[in-house]
């Protein structure tokens, strides 16, 4: 094995972003032995590569000073840090008698941010969703060097003046505002949030941190005074998951996330995995105390001829009382419903249902699971505004359950069909752009097909 005493470390390229910044990200030092085969270097690439920051990073030893001694040479190729980290355009759509979709109105929703303020390395974003009666907006800082330490620092902020729409078919209701008595096949809930997010995180390894967030909020809930609809084929009432009045949430959350990408966007290869836990804290004010468990992971495989396989999986459960926009949504299960824009659900349809299962029954979930692959083909590679096109296509399974579907479960349904489970397709692009990456997905529209 070949080994070399380090002279130092030089880094050309940089003419934006601070050389400290991108020391952050390197785990050598003058002075310590450097062995060329160490997984490390490569390592130390994909989490440049990862920032965001650079188009291009490259490795590489200059003879030292002393036999035996070299100097690491980092060379980087940057590119624009303002991006679009977000970007929704969809129909809503609720159903008519027969299950057919019925287009309603339009959605829209943009998060975008500087992650390299002045080179500094801090991210400063915003985001703002858009839909019938509904408006969404975020606001975030993230320094990953607090005050000169290890520590991140982030604060989020948000608002959300919202609705939802509870109740399967035949639904009965009486509501207390006369616009949701307009909405007639749904029972909504129209609320407001306004709360903020304080968080700090720390690297335990190389391609793994600990993040730690405390969460506050005040809600505003307008809920039904009284609400039924079929589930199955018997009328039960509609429980909403959440009070009603001004009430407050307070959360603790703890993760870890542990990544090897070679890219943030179009990955190739390498690993992205994560393990959450949330506690709904009732000694911190919140009238909600619930717990919730995350735990996501996907891999990437680089095969011939560029093309790539990704596999994911996901499971997650919730325990106690937490409020409906913490639990699992179906949208974000299926690629064929629009999934949440910054928390908001516009979209009234239930699940395409393929499997005929109970399934259809559920739209916020105490239990989910998901399995899918991905095939990615690319089309086009550049370096100038557009660095990437790739064509991909995606087939999964997931499962949605809330607490009910194992007590007492809907009538009507017999053997398989008891399982909550479905069949889940996507086909689209992925561009990498130089205001970020894009996916142009046409499930919503294949959604909408009768």
């Amino acid at each position: 094995r070949v080994r070399y005493t380090l002279d130092g470390i030089e880094i050309r390229g940089n003419v934006r972003t601070a050389a400290r910044v991108i020391l952050r990200y390197v785990r050598f030092r003058a002075g310590g032995v450097l062995d060329v085969e160490d997984p490390e270097i490569e390592l130390t690439r994909y989490r440049l590569l990862g920032t965001g920051f650079f188009a291009s990073v490259g490795l590489s030893l200059r003879k030292g000073a002393e036999r035996g001694s070299a100097t690491l040479v980092i060379d980087v190729v940057e590119r624009n840090t303002f991006v679009v980290q977000d970007l929704w355009l969809g129909i809503a759509a609720d159903e008519d008698t027969a299950g057919n979709a019925r287009p309603l109105s339009a959605f829209t929703g943009v998060q975008a941010a500087e992650t390299n303020l002045a080179g500094t390395g801090i991210t400063l974003g915003a985001g703002v969703g858009l839909a019938a009666d509904q408006l969404a907006l975020r606001t975030r800082f993230v320094d990953p060097a607090f005050v000169g330490t290890r520590w991140s620092a982030a604060v989020t902020v948000l608002y959300n003046d919202a609705r939802d729409f509870f109740g399967n078919r035949d639904v009965s209701f009486e509501s207390p505002l006369l616009e949701q008595r307009e909405v007639t096949g749904y029972a909504v809930v129209a609320y407001k949030r306004f709360g903020a997010t304080l968080g700090t995180g720390h690297d335990v390894s190389s391609s793994s941190q600990l993040s730690l967030d405390y969460h506050l909020e005040q809600l505003d809930a307008t809920v039904p005074t009284v609400a039924s609809h079929m589930r199955g084929d018997r009328r039960e009432p509609i429980d909403f998951d959440i009070l009603g009045g001004r009430t407050v949430l307070s959360s603790l959350r703890a993760a870890i996330d542990y990544d090897t990408r070679d890219a943030p966007f179009l990955t190739t290869q390498g690993t992205l995995a994560s393990v959450a836990v949330t506690v709904g804290v009732p000694p911190f004010g919140s009238d909600y105390g619930y717990q919730k468990f995350e735990f996501a992971a996907q891999r990437w495989f680089r095969l011939p001829m560029r093309h790539v396989l990704r596999v994911e999986a996901f499971a997650g459960a919730v325990a106690g009382d937490a409020p409906f926009f913490e639990k699992f949504y179906v949208g974000d299960l299926t690629d064929l419903l629009p999934d949440r824009l910054l928390d908001l659900a516009p979209d009234r349809r239930q699940p395409p249902n393929f499997l005929s299962t109970d399934i259809i029954e559920v739209r916020y979930g105490d239990f989910a699971a998901k399995l899918e692959a991905e095939y990615r083909i690319p089309v086009y590679a550049g370096r100038g505004s557009i660095f990437g096109v790739d064509l991909f296509g995606a087939a999964g399974l997931y499962g949605l359950a809330t607490r009910r579907e194992f007590t007492d479960p809907p009538t009507g349904y017999e053997g398989f069909a008891r399982v909550p489970v479905d069949i889940t397709y996507n086909l689209g692009l992925r561009v990498d752009t130089a205001v970020g990456g894009v996916t142009l997905a046409f499930s919503n529209l294949l959604g909408l097909i009768p």
